[in-house]
């Protein structure tokens, strides 16, 4: 249960020696600062092994803390003073402190990470748990990084009290506004005032304590930051303690040297792009680094191609490479007490300690795959499972599989995943190194001093690592507590490097210059030589007089401008009193800053005035333009603050800048507005061009930008707005594009409220709520493609369950739903609709539309039938059925005809009354109505007698009706017994018509044979053009037979048309003259076709066709099928063969 193997000696039954083994991967590793040698180890079994590697007594020396954990231990960190604090995080969020060598439970912080925790750090406290007095608020403060990207500052000595999260902070300082990144990694300096911060989009940022000003932003990393580094603090040469490693999932390790960001005075956060030095040979991203605290600039780096790699960073030179894991590396750690010596934890249950100079290898390996590294995880002895009624924490992890995402969560599924070419890379071969393995079984023999006196001790002897071949005890030194290096801050830049580095020379320069001071200051009436102003004497300037002094300042500042530190040469410079020089110095320079503008009033107003001007165009350069427009404003110039950040397409910062400080009636308000409304109207952002153009208060711009998208929502906001602001007009516009949109997706309901609240949109109210009744009519025989099953939305109208016709249904439709019964709203609904025009129907009309068409015709109808109007009644009915006609849909118009007309003519006369008939423009429409009714009909009984498989005779004067259709007999004896009338089919043929049908067809012969002439023409010239081209290029020699052929092709091409162009012009001429001649009313209604109607009834069979009838339709094929070629062919059989 402990997890340990244990050596026994029979003889005497006392436990010779103990080995602790691991149950799950090794995720953290963390060296006591203050204990030198103890080691904490976290693991995926819910587990924390504190480890004296440098016991003499006991080899595996192993304190095993797992009280209050239960969950995979993912993070650890020592307290840098405290030699018994331990911090731990675990994979459930959870954060603590164990107190190591006291059996107590640990400190529990009460709040959670909501995802597992990455990064465990001691640092300075920060605000609010910096406030106080010292023995208020503890020395050090513990910092946490989870999985979801927050960084918590926990009290250790209130964890019961909520933590603070640090993005809190570093908005207020900084007045950031937008989201922060996600955090994953955090490492504070050693001088406890530099924090270094790893997000997930591969920056890393650095902040200064207390306030967590942001210094600078590294932009190198693409890909997820796993691992940041600091290097030591006691290296040789001081500017080490500046170099930060980090390393990511994009397989790179980089090390930046920020010396100049850490001690640069400006407010300005700087970016930086391009690293110091770049760490390439792994083949998979990096989950681990450490600096070597024995050496300078010595890195280490552990990564998930199952190897660990020293480098040498100054060189930029892989220096050995381990490769002894069977496994992916997760966690590292350089030894504090062995330079050789360095730690690295795996996912194969392993912990190794390995010696650097006792490589073969110094670099990883290249285009490893995975099969190496899963052969070597199949050759692992696995724990078999034992079956129990309960499982205990500590035994949640028994094998390398226990969870979905096994063992890897730290820097794979913990770590927010990691590519399948990256989990590719594998280990190779085991090195023969020393080692020590943490092993669920017994490890391989080996030797150590700790010899047990037992006879069976040989054997286990070898067991032990070879790491514990010690010398002896550690000195006492190695554990100096160096917490005052820490507390050390760090020294501002000289302002007078010169004067203070000759201050620092050897004794016998300091002597000489004793010398040389004194001779200077006691030879005052002596006149003062070459040698007083010498370089040599230069650096005694500070103790002597003015003069002297700012030669010294001057050679100063030309130091600090050679060095790049210009805002130290203002200093001086102000210092000396020169406050306008300083400022012109800037100004040449672009160098002004926030502190020397704010200076400048002291040089009076006129330089103050002068120094923001030029700041402003610094700015500008810099492309902080709202920076330079607050700075205009100081000086009073609203106008040229407006203007800059408008060129500068900033249109929301000019607008918020006018508004608040311009009066409102200043037409540049409406300037702004517009011109941000162009922007946004161009890339589509229509519903903030809206807003832009409202601003500027022109509601009908507003309205009309919102109508462009043209879908529902965006007409339905458009009419609002436009009925708002009074714009009727525009608004009825609108509401009827949104009614049509909503009539064609079925939602009739919709089109009616959005027509309601429009009193000049009645007509159209009317329209649609008859076009909602003939859609119900026709539901069940629709001839109309809905395309899509759309469910409609109907009103819920009331059956009345009287018999009245449609007419009738539609008027008490109108009275009921839209209250519109009197003549007043009548007459108001037919002018709406007189006034708006309806494109003509052709086949291409979509059917949709052609049902608003015929609904508009109808209503149109109906309005004239209740103000008498009789000759606009019957016009809207021979429409009707003239567009059904003219699309194409003789269904639709079969359907509607016995909607309208279900007794036939019968109703026509009925609607119409007798006196108006007998007016010429009434009758003509009555006229042409019956004539399409006939049409109708007389398909109808085609196809009647069609479908009959019997054949007519006919022998003399009597007809065999025996095998007539009862039905069609009874049709033929109720047709025999009606007089002739309008609904006759003697009213198809139409003499006048046939002739006025006839000159429409010549006239359009002569077109195409006009068009066939041009086009002939057009090629004829082609074929010429080209011909000239080929005897203008001189490489091209045509033989004699390809020339001939070629310009017999040209003739026969460009030969004479049978009909010359001014025979065609002739004809047409004379055939306008004749259709001149017909009657206007002719030309105005339609009129089925004559020949068409010749041609089936000449069909019929004899015994269903009246002999006066089929003499009349010969005549006119006869006379009249003459012009046109199809007529004429389908009358081949009719008419009598030319002699």
């Amino acid at each position: 249960m402990d997890r340990e193997v244990k050596c026994w000696d029979l003889s005497s039954l006392s436990c010779c020696w103990s080995l602790a083994s691991l149950g799950g991967f090794v995720y953290s590793l963390a060296f006591s600062p203050v204990a030198t040698g103890c080691l904490a180890v976290g693991v995926g079994d819910s587990m924390i092994r504190v480890w004296n590697t440098l016991s003499v007594v006991n080899a595996y020396d192993v304190k095993t803390l797992w009280q209050g954990i239960r969950s995979k231990v993912t993070a650890l960190a020592w307290h840098p003073t405290k030699e018994t604090s331990l911090a731990f995080g675990t994979e459930d969020g959870k954060v603590g402190i164990f107190e190591v060598f006291l059996s107590k439970p640990p400190q529990i912080s009460s709040t959670y990470h909501k995802k597992t925790v990455y990064s465990l750090c001691w640092g300075p406290p920060l605000p609010p748990v910096s406030f106080g007095a010292d023995g208020d608020r503890p020395p050090y403060s513990l910092y946490s990084c989870g999985g979801e990207g927050i960084i918590y500052q926990h009290n250790p000595w209130k964890l019961n009290a909520e933590s603070c999260d640090i993005n809190k902070l570093i908005r207020d300082t900084n007045n950031i506004k937008h989201k922060l990144p996600v955090h994953t990694e955090l490492s504070w300096r050693h001088d406890l005032q530099h924090l270094a911060v790893g997000n997930e989009d591969g920056t890393i940022e650095v902040f200064r304590a207390p306030g967590l000003q942001l210094i600078c932003t590294i932009q190198q990393h693409h890909k997820l930051v796993n691992a940041l580094r600091w290097h030591h603090n006691h290296s040789q040469d001081p500017d080490m303690s500046f170099l930060l490693a980090s390393g990511s999932n994009n397989a790179a390790v980089f090390v930046h040297n920020l010396k100049g960001p850490l001690e640069s005075l400006s407010d300005a956060p700087l970016t930086i792009t391009e690293p110091y030095r770049n760490l390439l040979g792994h083949t998979a991203k990096i989950t681990s680094l450490s600096w070597s605290p024995h050496h300078d600039a010595r890195l280490v780096s552990a990564s998930y191609d199952g190897t660990a790699q020293v480098w040498d960073v100054l060189q930029e030179e892989p220096l050995s490479n381990y490769r002894g894991h069977k496994g992916r590396l997760l966690s590292i750690h350089w030894s504090p007490v062995e330079l050789d010596q360095v730690w690295t934890g795996a996912d194969d249950f392993c912990l190794h300690n390995w010696s650097v100079s006792k490589q073969q290898h110094s670099r990883p390996p290249k285009g490893k795959k995975s099969l190496d590294l899963e052969k070597k995880r199949n050759l692992q002895p696995k724990l078999k499972p034992k079956k129990k009624k309960k499982m205990e924490p500590s035994k949640q992890e028994m094998t390398a599989g226990d969870l979905p995402g096994g063992e890897d969560d730290r820097h794979g599924a913990l770590q927010n995943g990691m590519s399948d070419q990256e989990e590719e890379q594998a280990a190779p071969p085991q090195e023969p190194v020393d080692r020590v393995t943490l092993e669920v079984i017994l490890p391989e023999p080996a030797q150590t001093h700790c010899q047990p006196t037992s006879p069976t001790m040989p054997a286990v002897e070898k067991s032990s690592p070879s790491i514990f071949n010690k010398s002896g005890p550690v000195r006492k030194d190695q554990t100096k507590d160096r917490s005052d290096l820490h507390s050390k801050k760090k020294k501002a830049r000289s302002l007078l490097p010169i004067s203070t580095g000759k201050d620092h020379l050897s004794k016998e320069e300091q002597h000489r210059d004793c010398v040389k001071l004194v001779t200077a200051i006691c030879a005052k009436d002596v006149q003062e030589g070459p040698q007083a102003h010498s370089e040599d004497s230069m650096h005694l300037g500070l103790y002597r007089d003015r003069a002297a002094l700012y030669r010294l300042m001057e050679e100063e500042g030309k130091a600090h401008l050679e060095s790049g530190h210009p805002e130290l040469q203002h200093e001086i410079m102000l210092w000396k009193g020169d406050l306008k020089g300083t400022l012109q110095l800037a100004v040449e320079r672009g160098e002004l800053t926030d502190q020397l503008v704010a200076l400048s009033p002291m040089a009076g107003y006129k330089v103050w005035l002068w120094t923001v001007e030029s700041f402003v165009k610094q700015l500008c350069f810099q492309e902080q333009y709202v920076k330079a427009a607050s700075h205009l404003l100081s000086i009073n110039k609203v106008y040229e603050a407006v203007q800059l950040l408008l060129g500068n397409h900033l249109y929301r910062e000019a607008i918020a800048l006018a508004k608040a400080r311009l009066p409102a009636s200043d037409p540049i308000h409406r300037e702004l507005y517009t011109s941000w409304a162009a922007v946004l109207e161009k890339d589509g952002h229509y519903a903030l061009a809206a807003k832009c153009y409202l601003g500027s208060s022109s509601p009908y711009d507003a309205a009309k930008v919102l109508a462009k998208k043209g879908d529902l929502p965006s007409l339905r906001t458009a009419a609002e707005v436009a009925l708002i602001a009074g714009e009727k007009d525009l608004a009825a516009s609108f509401a009827i594009r949104c009614a049509q949109e909503l009539v064609e997706a079925k939602n009739f309901v919709g089109a009616s409220e959005a027509l309601q609240r429009h009193h000049s949109l009645l007509g159209q109210r009317l329209v649609f709520c008859t076009s909602e009744l003939l859609y119900t009519h026709l539901e069940d025989k629709m001839p109309v493609d809905w395309g899509p099953q759309i469910p409609p939305n109907f009103h819920e109208w009331e059956d009345t369950g009287r018999k009245e016709s449609f007419i009738t249904k539609v008027i008490s439709l109108w009275q009921r739903e839209c209250g519109v019964g009197s003549m007043d709203l009548f007459t108001e609904a037919y002018k709406q609709l007189s006034a708006s025009e309806i494109p003509p129907t052709t086949v291409n009309t979509n059917p949709k539309q052609l049902l608003l068409q015929l609904a508009h015709e109808i209503t149109m109808s109906s309005l004239s039938h209740q103000l008498e109007n009789w000759l606009e009644a019957a016009l809207p009915l021979l429409r009707i059925l003239s567009r059904c006609h003219q699309a194409g849909h003789f269904t639709l118009m079969q359907e509607i005809s016995r909607l309208l007309f279900p007794n036939g003519c019968e109703d026509l006369k009925a609607m119409v009354s007798p006196e108006n008939i007998e007016k010429r423009e009434s009758g003509t429409a009555c006229d042409n109505v019956g004539a399409f009714l006939a049409y109708i009909r007389m398909y109808e009984l085609w196809w009647e007698g069609s479908e009959q498989p019997t054949v007519y005779k006919q022998t003399g004067t009597e007809v065999n009706t025996d095998c007539l259709h009862e039905e069609t007999g009874d049709v033929m004896e109720a047709e025999q017994n009606t007089t002739p009338g309008l609904c006759d089919f003697e009213v198809l043929l139409s003499e006048l018509h046939a002739a006025y049908q006839s000159a429409q067809r010549e006239i359009a012969e002569v077109q195409a044979a006009l068009r066939e002439m041009i086009q002939l023409h057009q090629r004829t010239r082609q074929n010429q053009d080209s011909s000239l081209e080929l005897e203008q290029e001189p490489e091209l020699n045509l033989s004699p037979s390809q020339d001939k052929s070629f310009n017999a092709e040209t003739n026969v091409s460009a030969g004479p048309s049978p009909v010359s162009l001014a025979e065609l012009m002739k004809k047409l001429s004379a055939v306008n003259h004749k259709l001149a001649e017909f009657p206007e009313f002719l030309k105005a209604l339609p009129f089925p076709d004559v020949m068409e109607s010749c041609l089936v009834l000449l069909h019929f069979p004899p015994a269903l066709l009246p002999p006066v009838i089929r003499a009349k339709a010969l005549a006119l094929l006869l006379s009249h099928s003459s012009g046109s070629a199809d007529h004429r062919k389908a009358a081949k059989k009719f008419l009598p063969s030319p002699e």
